[in-house]
Order: structure tokens, then sequence, then C-alpha cells
């Protein structure tokens, strides 16, 4: 799904593609979700960006999933807001004891009064919380505490609020290097028996990763300043899904926000050579 409009950056479309192109060859179906080119401003409409357009997305994937009623699903994306219906469609099919595993440097719990970028929204939607166009998808809401938000840190006073109002768990980059299977007593510990992954590629350290939004290579001095930027490795996340497989069922992968700046380098350049443009 090489949805843009959830987090605003026209590079998540390339992204998206990219993924689906590098990912392995499968025997299952699979389907792309149509989504318009990222050549225009985009409105925001009631506190969220491209609300009109993320709706009509949002109801498409449903469609796919609805036509299928697949037993697991891998979702490419695009920005976090795609793995919305994958998750709440698994959630109602397997039940109370699903569970989400958060890859993530962020949160992603704001609403449109925090934040106009609805790929931000998403996990908070998939607990009942947040805007009614995004909630309505969830019919059965995650348990929040069967919910793990793995190489989180420095979260804005909006989600330490947030995250003190509700028993998520959280485990902090610093947390998860000192293996004491937090992962595993987790799942054990809440009877957790299919679970789901979101795995933002922004949880990754920027100078070990480059496909990142803060790897951004014409980035102002301090424009991510106030963002808290990825702490782990590839082979550390790797680790996290590797002791999560083992513990339970996964019936869920999401793989968001692959920025690939050196490709949109050369897809500009190529556009402007002679004999190309």
């Amino acid at each position: 799904m090489p949805q843009w409009q959830g987090g605003t950056f026209p590079i998540y479309k390339l992204g998206a593609e990219l993924l689906a192109w590098l990912a392995p060859e499968t025997a299952s179906p699979t389907f792309t979700v149509a989504v318009p080119e990222p050549d225009r401003e985009l409105v925001v409409e009631e506190g969220m960006a491209g609300r009109s357009e993320l709706k009509k997305q949002i109801e498409a994937v449903w469609q796919i999933v609805n036509d299928n009623r697949p037993e697991k699903i891998v979702m490419l994306g695009g920005d976090c807001l795609v793995d919305l219906v994958p998750f709440a469609y698994l959630s109602q099919r397997y039940g109370k004891n699903t569970g989400i595993l958060w890859i993530d440097t962020h949160p992603d719990v704001m609403t449109p009064k925090e934040f106009t970028n609805a790929h931000a929204h998403v996990l908070g939607a998939l607990l009942g919380n947040g805007d009614a166009m995004l909630t309505d998808q969830v019919q059965q809401p995650i348990r929040p505490e069967n919910v793990m938000i793995a190489g989180l840190h420095s979260p804005t006073d909006y989600e330490q609020k947030f995250l003190a109002e509700w028993p998520v768990r959280t485990a902090s980059p610093a947390a998860l290097r000192e293996g004491n299977r937090l992962i595993t007593d987790w799942i054990q510990t809440q009877g957790i028996t299919n679970l789901l992954i979101h795995f933002d590629l922004d949880v990754l350290d920027p100078a070990k990763f480059s496909a990142v939004l803060f790897a951004k290579p014409d980035a102002d001095a301090g424009e991510f300043t106030d963002i808290a930027q990825g702490k782990l490795t590839i082979e550390e996340v790797l680790a996290l899904f590797s002791e999560a497989e083992a513990a339970t069922n996964i019936v869920g992968v999401g793989i968001t926000e692959h920025m690939p700046w050196a490709a949109l380098q050369m897809q500009q350049m190529l556009a402007r050579l002679p004999l190309l443009k």
C-alpha cells in the first residue's frame, strides 16, 4: 500500500513500491492498493491532512480483506496508517487474546488535536481512542495490556500522559539490549495467542540505516532536533521478531515508513536527463 498521505511525505509511495519489489517472492495472493500520485498539497480536513483520500484508501483495503478473508497478512507501506485495517481485521478475527508488538521509536497515539498527520494516530485508534473515522474501523479494539511498544524513547508530553493513563507496556532500546526476554515474558503473562507486529523503520539508527526520515540528505541543521530518532540496529530488530516468533503465533506483519532517499535522488535525476525526461 504506497500510501503517503498519512505522513504527508511523497517519498512514502516510492518506498512502498521498492519494498514490494525487494520482498521475497511468494505463492500467496498479493494485492496493491491504488493510491493517487503525490503531486499536490494535501488539504487539512477536520484536523487531519488528506482525510477524504485516506478514507477512500481505507475502504479499498477493507474491500480486499473482506473479499479474501486471509488468515495472515503482510502489509508493505507507506506510512504507518497502512496497518490500521489489516490489524483491525486480524484483531476481530482472532479476538481478545490478540496482541500487538509495536516496534517503533514513537507510540503513534496522537489525535487530530495534537497532530494533523494521521500516521501518528494509528496505534491509538487500534486501542479505540482518537478520531471516529479511524476508530470506527476497529470493531475489536486491542486490550492495552496486550500492546508493547519496543524501541520507544523520549516521548512527548502528550505521549507520556497517554502512556501513563493506558496500561501499555514499553521497552526502551537500552532495556531491549539487556536481553531479559521482555517480549517473551509479556506474551506469556498476557496469554497472547496471536500476535501482530508493526515495524516502523524509523526505529533503526539513521547512522546505520539511511532509508529513514532522519537520514534525509538535504535536511536543515536542527530540523529533527525535537523528534526522537531510532537507536536500534537491523540485527536487534530481527532478534525481537525471532523472540516473538518463538513465543506465539504471528498472524500479521506491517513494515512502514521506508524512505529511500538515494533511490529518490536517482529517480529525479533520470527524469531530467536527455532522451529520458
